[in-house]
């Protein structure tokens, strides 16, 4: 009996799908990588965007809300893509969400396609294909200004009648065009029907796409009780050999599939009719006549543009290597300059609250918990806050500049030499970031090998989590002092730590491609988008995000973490120790033997307590390194998350002080620390070594979790934190 073919299975196999929203009307926006799709989805969405799971597909995408004539939208950012013709994952993602195809997929209720109008013979082709899907289709037309630079001018009225479609030319930096499109999507929500297809393959394609379809009707267990994959993905099939079309519908129907879509392609090329290319040439032939009547361009080609000069300096294999560690340079020097006011005041504010939210209530468990435990602990992160916003403030910069698609060109390079592509430098980039969604943006990598590859490496790239425990150890053993007059020695070390998981990373692909996942890279195409000024409103939305995502955070895990290390720092009582103490204040004569009283009171309680005691016992494995047993369990605190090490070190010196330096800030403890024959515990030497494990060592839980999901195996997952820890 043959397989049965199923339009409900899921386009992954790696986890169960998980819905994440509720049923109203939905805005997919697609469109060619570098359009501005998703600086018009911010626009359309503002702070309603956050980052999700798409209903029935496991890959995470940014999801928003909008308004329209009173009606709440759910809009969905697809993955940027050049055609749907999917060969790597997140194309055909974008694929299965535009037809609705997969288990609790939700179709659309019309598409928003974002076209550049400064390239506009590229973006028709994605555009053609999409408005095969069947839904309704609403075009924005981005990069006018850029167009007219070019001395482009679109007739957007003859444009719109040839495709069948609203086209809405947008600005969507400075909101032109925006209520015009809102209610174009509108009106097309509330149609049922999908625009006229006005490409036309060759009848002998179209009619072997209804026989094909007809074929894989029949394969339904012998009684056709399961309707077959849309006719727009049995298209796909004869048109793209060895796609992931094929493979999906391979995997639920078996070879049967390939032979009957094999011998369709074989007939076609009995009559001179080849696949793919008939329809490359049949698309564009199209598009050529659409240009032609729409687009009026200029008698002359300017060469040589201030663009096309400064590409030759920033992607030259030597100058652009240097431009880029430059600007890396500059971005982490900024970090120290301009976050050190905003940090004194955060802590000058929990120091404040700690101190007067002590004096509110009693002296017992709750007044420890809430100010040696949560406000110390919270607070020692939270003060990291503006190292992270500027951080992607900077990165927003350069991204949006578009000057970071360059350095993936210039990094295609160097990554060559390990065995990877330029393909690899986006993930890893947004690894940076978090590892999670940089994780997951290796779906836009169609080589197997090369994917799982970037996988294994992502982790090592300094996440935000390593930030702050970067910039605490820097800040407090790190002199403030200058190289040259010029660039700080605390700038450099910081640049230094984010180089390591850079320097570390390609020997390790090196030897994987080589040994476990020995193949070939694939050839890395890119366009290169025109330089242009920064959409501020683009940059502090990534600064909000990415700070909100760090707080949230430390509303959860972080805080969770803290008041487990806080009961096990304060528990047992020990009441033997308040009745030595107390009689040894009572024969106290001074003040200051009081103060030193209750700093020796503090010490005995945190060293008696579950956590000393656990201390202790992993001491002998952490000494090697220089560590003392607080620096040794505040780094096993931290396996779940990186940046518990700071709450935990909070936790622990709070309790481990004397009751009124619980407001001192945290790099002064550390620097005042000693061992019992007056060494300090913390020295530069010592800082570079926690720093170190801390760029190395996977400490993530997340991390591991969406390693297993995305290669559905755990061995992965268990593989690299071998590897790194």
């Amino acid at each position: 009996m043959a397989a049965a073919i199923s339009p409900h299975s899921s386009v992954s196999t790696h986890s169960s799908p998980v819905p994440t929203v509720a049923r109203r009307p939905i805005i997919a926006v697609i469109g060619n990588p570098n359009t501005g799709k998703t600086t018009l989805f911010n626009a359309l969405t503002g702070l309603t965007q956050h980052t999700g799971n798409y209903s029935g597909v496991t890959v995470e995408s940014a999801l928003g809300e909008l308004s329209i004539d009173g009606t709440r939208f759910l809009a969905v950012d697809l993955p940027g893509t050049y055609s749907l013709a999917p060969r790597a994952p997140d194309e055909m993602i974008a694929v299965s969400v535009l037809l609705g195809y997969g288990k609790g997929v939700t179709a659309p209720d019309v598409i928003l396609y974002v076209l550049d109008a400064s390239n506009l013979d590229r973006n028709l082709y994605l555009l053609t294909q999409v408005l095969e899907v069947g839904r309704p289709v609403v075009v924005a037309l981005t990069m006018a200004d850029v167009a007219e630079n070019l001395g482009l001018k679109i007739d957007t009225k003859e444009l719109s009648t040839r495709l069948g479609v609203p086209v809405i030319p947008v600005q969507a930096t400075r909101r032109i065009g925006l209520p015009e499109l809102q209610h174009a999507l509108g009106v097309a929500a509330r149609s049922e029907a999908g625009p006229t297809p006005p490409v036309r393959l060759p009848d002998a394609v179209t009619a072997e796409v209804t026989t094909l379809t007809g074929s894989l009707a029949q394969l339904s267990n012998g009684a056709n009780t399961v309707p077959s994959p849309p006719r727009f993905l049995v298209e796909r099939l004869l048109l793209d050999a060895g796609g992931s079309v094929e493979n999906e519908l391979v995997q639920h129907g078996g070879d049967f599939v390939r032979i009957l879509a094999r011998a369709a392609r074989d007939r076609l090329a009995r009559l001179d009719i080849h696949v793919p290319q008939i329809e490359i040439d049949t698309r564009y032939r199209w598009i050529a006549e659409v240009a032609q009547a729409c687009v009026r361009q200029p008698l002359t080609t300017i060469q040589d543009t201030w663009t096309e000069k400064i590409d030759q300096i920033v992607t030259h294999k030597v100058w652009g290597l240097l431009v880029f560690l430059l600007a890396m340079a500059v971005t982490f020097q900024s970090i120290f300059s301009w976050a050190a006011p905003m940090m004194e005041a955060i802590d000058a504010i929990f120091s404040a609250l700690g101190d007067r939210v002590g004096g509110m209530l009693a002296e017992g468990p709750l007044r420890s918990l809430v100010v040696d435990g949560i406000i110390g602990g919270v607070g020692a992160v939270v003060i990291f806050v503006p190292q992270i916003a500027i951080l992607f403030g900077l990165i927003g910069i350069l991204e949006d500049s578009g000057y970071m698609a360059r350095a993936a060109f210039l990094m295609d390079r160097v990554m060559a030499g390990f065995g990877l592509s330029g393909r690899s430098f986006i993930p890893l980039l947004s690894s940076f970031a978090c590892a999670v969604p940089g994780i997951m943006s290796t779906r836009s990598i169609d080589n197997h090998h090369d994917r799982i590859a970037t996988i294994l490496i992502a982790p090592l790239m300094s996440c935000s989590a390593r930030l702050p425990v970067y910039v605490l150890f820097i800040s407090a053993f790190i002199p403030a002092q200058t190289v040259w007059g010029i660039v700080g020695l605390q700038g450099i070390t910081l640049f230094a730590m984010y180089m390591v998981g850079l320097i570390v990373a390609p020997p390790i692909a090196y030897l994987l491609k080589r040994t476990l996942l020995r193949g070939d890279s694939m050839p890395f195409l890119l366009e290169l988008p025109p330089f242009k000024i920064p959409a501020w409103r683009v940059v502090l939305f990534r600064m909000y995000d990415r700070s909100w995502a760090f707080l949230r955070r430390a509303g959860t895990i972080i805080l969770a973490t803290t008041i487990l290390v806080w009961a096990l720092s304060y528990y047992p009582t020990q009441p033997q120790l308040t009745t030595e103490f107390d009689a040894k204040r009572a024969t106290a004569t001074t003040e200051e033997e009081r103060a030193q009283l209750d700093i020796a009171e503090a010490g005995a309680r945190l060293r008696g307590s579950y956590l000393g005691q656990a201390g202790h016992a992993i001491e002998p494995v952490v000494h090697p390194l220089g560590w003392d047993w607080k620096i040794g369990m505040a780094t096993l605190a931290s396996f779940p998350a990186r940046e518990v090490i700071i709450a935990a070190l909070g936790t622990i010196y709070n309790l481990g002080s004397k009751e009124d330096e619980g407001s001192i800030a945290l790099r002064e403890t550390m620097r005042a620390e000693r061992w019992p024959d007056g060494r300090p515990v913390y020295t530069p030497v010592v800082a570079l070594s926690v720093m170190v494990f801390f760029a190395l060592c996977c400490q993530c839980g997340a991390t591991l979790a969406t390693i297993k999901r995305e290669t559905g195996s755990w061995g992965y997952a268990l593989f690299t934190f071998t590897y790194m820890t």
